[in-house]
């Protein structure tokens, strides 16, 4: 530490440039700091740095990297500890750590390796016009900088760790329950599912809030380590109808359900909401680009002769393009569609037997989604939750049907196919067709270059700006933070690099990101060598794939 007091004294009051000097490492008491980029001038992104600790030291050892569930919990504890340290007391934004949200997901603000702890931050290096301000930057390096570490690393609580760590291994244990019983997802009792505003993932106060209770009839009981067994709503797989009136709460557990894809952290209210982990989100997106996706299965027919085994659109409609995102996730490997008609395309969804015979079935070239989402089960083992309070078509086709009256779910299965009973029409067999075979992405059509730089990374949580093109995933709901966009744009660009010569399907680029994830984490997908990544978080490739498909230049086979 005393190296680097010595450093900044030294080049007080020089030229912005001077900061250079302080690249580096160095010992301070229980850490080291490595500086391994310093910004080009005040304006310029911020300075990066790295406080390494012995795991020894901090007691941390094998028990608490024993799952990959584990290990995250242990990045996402210490970069959550840290994140508020920061933003705590005086010099707030002068450190800043990439820190989570309500999510528990792998990201590089936190490393663990070889035994050590690597807690990634940016540093705003002061200045005056572009004078050093030295004894500035000492204080924000030798005093705040310690003093956060100390406390939020050396000082954490043992027992809310191991809390952590449990929560984990609990929450592993539904997911295999899930995958053992062929359900879709599970609720606890109690739970906790509206958040406090439209713009905030934080659960609403418990005194608002009604907590979330299953019916009895769809009510499990799943045993558990380190607490007592927990009881809640199983969702199992097939068609899964969630009704009732207007502002009941369908959405919510919808939306819910959605976010169940991602752990949740203690005290959130969703920490016992899981679902399957490739469960896709698919909305309406008016406007997207499409490139040669098989819709065929939904669309046919078209008056203009547009070919929908490969469809090619700059502007889809709202029908053609939730077609496109069903067929775009299932080719992702996506065994579970979640749909809220209110942000669904009406005329794919249903087609009601006054419009059948008013426009003949010749004359339509839309397969609605209600004609399909049986055998898409049957046939292809897809599941759908959908929620639908418009209307009646679905009962016939559906498994189960949850009624939400004032936020409490009921199973009306039973009456809703007694009501579908009494209007038994006249339909064509249902058949959803063979999937198609994956396209072959021609990785060399993304072009990350913009003059002589390249430009590859998020712009906020809906916008990766990828050379001269934007990429807009705003319909992208499942993307939770800008963190995870950060890591898909790389992940991109990586496949750019690696399938250069040979295009390539989605499953095998989802086999080459796997490899290079099991080998170095995400920041195996960092283009700046030496310079820790320490802004990205574990994407799906769900997620991956739809940033591709709505690349406008993007080229197939």
């Amino acid at each position: 530490m005393q190296q680097l007091k010595k450093q900044l004294q030294r080049i007080d009051k020089k030229g912005y440039k001077a900061y250079n000097d302080i690249k580096g490492s160095y010992r301070f008491e229980g850490f080291t700091l490595k500086v391994d980029h310093v910004q080009a001038d005040p304006y310029a992104s911020p300075s990066k740095v790295r406080v390494v600790i012995s795991l020894q030291d901090l007691g941390i050892g094998k028990d608490e990297q024993t799952t990959p569930s584990r290990k995250t919990a242990v990045i996402d504890y210490f970069a959550e500890r840290m994140m508020k340290e920061l933003r705590s007391g005086k010099d707030q934004g002068g450190i800043l750590i990439d820190g989570p949200g309500q999510e528990v997901m792998d990201r590089t603000a936190v490393k663990i390796s070889a035994g050590e702890l690597e807690v990634r931050l940016s540093v705003h290096l002061p200045a005056k016009g572009r004078t050093i301000m030295g004894k500035q930057a000492e204080e924000r390096l030798t005093g705040r900088l310690p003093a956060a570490v100390k406390k939020a690393v050396h000082q954490f609580e043992q027992k809310s760790l191991k809390d952590a760590l449990e929560l984990a291994d609990q929450q592993d244990e539904i997911r295999r329950y899930l995958t053992e019983n062929k359900a879709a997802g599970f609720i606890a009792n109690g739970a906790v599912l509206p958040r406090e505003s439209g713009i905030s993932s934080r659960p609403m106060k418990s005194a608002e809030a009604r907590t979330f209770q299953s019916p009895p009839s769809m009510e499990v009981t799943i045993p558990l380590p380190h607490r007592s067994p927990i009881s809640g709503m199983l969702i199992k797989e097939g068609v899964t109808l969630i009704t009732g009136g207007g502002y009941h709460g369908k959405s919510t557990l919808l939306e819910a359900i959605e976010s169940g894809v991602y752990n949740h952290r203690r005290g959130d209210g969703r920490e016992y909401v899981i679902t399957l982990a490739d469960a896709a989100k698919i909305r309406a997106e008016d406007g997207r680009s499409v490139t040669r996706t098989d819709i065929s299965m939904f669309i046919s027919n078209l008056p203009n002769k547009k070919n929908t085994a490969q469809f090619t659109t700059e502007n889809a409609s709202g029908s053609t393009s939730q077609a496109a995102n069903i067929m775009e996730s299932l080719e992702a490997g996506s065994r579970c569609l979640l749909i809220d008609e209110d942000t669904s395309a009406t005329n794919f969804m249903i087609r009601d037997s006054r419009m059948q015979e008013l426009v003949h079935s010749s004359k339509e070239p839309i397969t609605p989604f209600v004609s399909r989402v049986r055998p898409l089960y049957k046939e292809h083992g897809v599941s759908t939750i959908l929620v639908v309070g418009g209307t009646g078509d679905y009962f016939s086709k559906a498994d189960t049907v949850l009624m939400m009256d004032e936020y409490i779910p009921y199973d009306v299965t039973e009456e809703a196919h007694r009501i579908a009973e009494k209007d038994v029409r006249a339909e064509p067999a249902e058949s959803a067709a063979p999937l198609p075979a994956g396209r072959k992405i021609q990785w060399n059509s993304f072009d990350a270059s913009r003059g002589r730089k390249t430009k590859a990374g998020a712009k906020g949580r809906s916008t990766i700006m990828y050379g001269k093109e934007t990429i807009d995933l705003s319909s992208v709901e499942q993307i939770v933070n800008t963190s995870q966009t950060e890591a898909v744009a790389r992940i991109i660009q990586a496949l750019e690099k690696h399938f250069a010569s040979r295009a390539v399907s989605f499953e095998e680029a989802f086999r080459y990101i796997d490899k290079i994830y099991k080998e170095k984490g995400l920041d195996g997908f960092s283009i700046h060598e030496g310079v820790h990544p320490g802004e990205m978080a574990l994407p799906r490739t769900v997620e991956i794939a739809a940033a591709a498909s709505r690349y406008r230049r993007l080229r197939t086979e």
